[in-house]
């Protein structure tokens, strides 16, 4: 089997694991940009309970992200998936039935309960191999940030088109072409990925809540959604008081979001080459805060909304796109589903919080408040990232071996530990396996495997 590049399951796995991703996801972010002028025709509606309805999948997803991703370890993956998506489908229909606010809350809730982030990647992980999972993680990545981007397009134009009612049907018909998906075109699982990297440990949580690298990127992306959602509760109205009709939203989103994703790409380029990734994030976060502050302090027309949303969004995916990539440099050997589960919650509950937060302000203080206090948030992230430490460049390996007990483990572990560009070495006698932190630069990966055979 060629190790060059990705082989022909690889390949099938990463186009149709990513696809059922983006169209998940896609599902979920097409209420953002609509949802706030829709949901004013509803029964009971209030903007505390139009915050809830935006957010209400991010808390079910929060709670349920960790025990979906153990269940899939236990029952398999493939049905852990179509049952999350039956349940985001169900959620779907529940929301599009309804005629009050407190349905659809309760049908976004259902959708969040479908939490199937973390069994995509485990399955994604057992269907490739050490060298090449990084492309298909990649794959799954770039397609979550296409369906953000075709979200924001698209959900306009549908909801003109059919109402609120109609584009919880259009999700519903998206989710059933997802579980096609994955039924027919995503490929049985032919071998498995080590625990460890790719879901999560309950036994190990505590150790990584006291991880402060780890808590201080949970934080970030928390503040980061949080902001995200909370600005979708006012913007769309916003832009319909300056003038934009609903239906023309989609002409201020598409080079809004496809500007600020390219003109962002030359500050990771040059972040990564001179080695400054600490201050351009760190300056990524302060902009963030610059542009809510400017939201709220800037009642221009409708071009200085624009400038200011575009400068948003460049902040927003220079931040969403570096934030896994530092994940995975910090996460400990052996714990990257752990880590990743963590900050998946944190994530979601950041979006639940921001939808709250968002209608309450507005229901208390002019609109445009919303905006101060998630500058406020942003800035106490930016003072948080001041204590940062310069990030090590490092690869993470997993190596299925065998040991005749737990002290042999230990003792390969210190010998490893030992090699020139190893960072950390774990060794899981149960697992029969080594995770490997290293400097790809200074590590001999042959000798390695032939330390761990021997």
């Amino acid at each position: 089997m060629s190790t060059s590049g990705l082989n022909s399951v690889e390949k099938k796995a990463a186009v149709s694991l990513a696809a059922v991703f983006g169209l998940r996801m896609l599902g979920l972010f097409m209420i953002l940009p609509v949802f706030a002028i829709y949901g004013t025709h509803l029964t009971g509606y209030s903007p505390i309970w139009l915050g809830f309805a935006i957010g209400a999948y991010g808390l079910t997803q929060a709670l349920l992200q960790i025990p979906m991703g153990i269940l899939s370890d236990k029952f398999g993956r493939k049905p852990v998936i179509l049952f999350g998506l039956l349940i985001f489908m169900a959620g779907s229909i529940v929301a599009a039935s309804s005629t009050s606010i407190y349905g659809v809350v309760l049908g976004r809730a259902l959708q969040g309960t479908g939490a199937i982030a973390s069994a995509i990647l485990a399955l994604a992980a057992d269907l490739s191999r050490e060298d090449q999972r990084p492309k298909v993680m990649a794959t799954i990545g770039m397609f979550i940030g296409i369906s953000f981007m075709i979200a924001m397009v698209l959900g306009p134009i549908v909801a003109e088109a059919f109402g609120l009612s109609g584009l919880f049907w259009v999700i519903v018909v998206l989710t059933i072409f997802a579980m096609l998906l994955i039924q027919f075109m995503v490929p049985n699982s032919i071998n498995k990925a080590p625990r460890g990297d790719h879901v999560a440990l309950p036994q190990k949580l505590l150790q990584l809540v006291r991880n402060w690298d780890l808590a201080r990127l949970n934080f970030g992306v928390f503040s980061l959604h949080m902001a995200m959602t909370a600005c979708f509760v006012i913007l769309p109205r916003m832009l319909v008081e300056k003038g934009l009709s609903l239906d023309h939203h989609w002409k201020l989103y598409l080079p809004i979001l496809l500007g600020s994703f390219f003109f962002m790409i030359p500050f990771m380029i040059i972040g990564m080459k001179k080695q400054i990734e600490k201050q351009m994030f760190s300056a990524s976060v302060l902009l963030l805060a610059v542009w809510l502050f400017l939201l709220w302090y800037t009642k221009g027309n409708f071009w200085i909304l624009s400038a200011l949303m575009f400068g948003f969004f460049v902040s927003f995916n220079y931040l969403e796109a570096t934030m896994p990539a530092i994940l995975s440099r910090l996460a400990p050997a052996g714990l990257k589903g752990t880590a990743m589960g963590m900050y998946s919650s944190s994530q979601f509950f950041g979006a639940f919080l921001g939808g709250v937060l968002g209608g309450a302000i507005e229901s208390i203080y002019p609109e445009q408040d919303v905006f101060f206090a998630m500058s406020l948030i942003a800035f106490a992230w930016f003072v948080v990232t001041l204590t940062m430490k310069p990030l090590k460049k490092s690869k993470s390996y997993s190596f299925t071996t065998q040991f005749e007990n737990e002290q042999e483990a230990n003792d390969m572990a210190e010998q490893l530990i030992k090699m020139p560009g190893v960072f950390e070495a774990t060794l899981v006698f149960s697992e029969s396996v080594a995770y490997l932190k290293v400097d790809e630069k200074l590590v001999d990966i042959d000798s390695i495997k032939t330390l761990l055979k021997a």
